[in-house]
């Protein structure tokens, strides 16, 4: 049976394993805990009373985030006329229909987000395949599918994250880096969870906001006490 290491250990010894934090003070400790050399994410884990084998309980969006994710973010635009005309700013990588699509198809892949305007998803549903595995095929339940092609390109350079409920009723969202300040990285997590709440299925029964936890990449879970965020 695979073992943790001793800092792990060590960090783990500084966490109550029972106790459910205030959101800020559990931030903190994440931050504390982490002993990785890098820059390390920060998740948010939220269990969430819904059955995602219905269609209707089947919690997805995007949010933007007060403070971003701290790293820049690579977009390509599907769009033509004055829309391409529009995407042509900072961030935006490539702009283009046919023959982006035949590059992408070719191999590229360079990019870190895809936006499209609604007429061109012909062209970009030829690329299922490629960008659905990698969760980069737009939507307009995202903000990605739209022809305010600007406002999506503002809020993916900005800092967004996106949610999405999995099997077991679960979210695991990125909210921010270790480097952030507490504060901010509770802020970032407060936008998740009251973005959550919004779209919290009208079929759901029982208590909806459950458990809620924040880890960074090789830190151990920290609890954080529900309550203040349940409506």
């Amino acid at each position: 049976m695979a073992t943790h290491g001793k800092k792990y250990r060590a960090a783990s010894a500084q966490v109550d394993a029972v106790k459910q934090y205030p959101l800020l003070d559990a931030v903190e400790l994440v931050k504390k805990t982490t002993f990785c050399k890098f820059d390390a994410t920060v998740e948010l884990v939220v269990s969430l009373g819904v059955d995602p084998r219905q269609a209707d309980q089947n919690v997805r969006g995007a949010t933007a985030l007060p403070h971003g994710l701290g790293k820049s973010v690579r977009i390509v635009v599907f769009a033509k006329g004055d829309k391409a005309a529009q995407a042509n700013v900072e961030s935006v990588v490539e702009v283009g229909g046919d023959e982006l699509a035949a590059k992408i198809l070719g191999g590229w892949l360079e990019f870190d987000q895809v936006v499209a305007t609604p007429d061109m998803m012909g062209v970009v549903g030829k690329l299922g395949k490629v960008l659905g595995p990698r969760g980069l095929m737009p939507n307009p339940k995202l903000g990605t599918v739209t022809f305010d092609v600007l406002k999506a390109i503002n809020e993916l350079k900005a800092g967004r994250t996106e949610y999405r409920v999995d099997k077991a009723g679960i979210v695991h969202c990125p909210v921010g880096k270790v480097s952030f300040d507490a504060a901010k990285l509770a802020d970032n997590a407060t936008a998740v969870i009251e973005a959550l709440l919004k779209a919290k299925p009208t079929t759901a029964k029982g208590t909806y906001l459950q458990k809620i936890g924040v880890s960074s990449t090789m830190s151990p879970g920290v609890k954080v006490d529900p309550v203040p965020f349940r409506v």
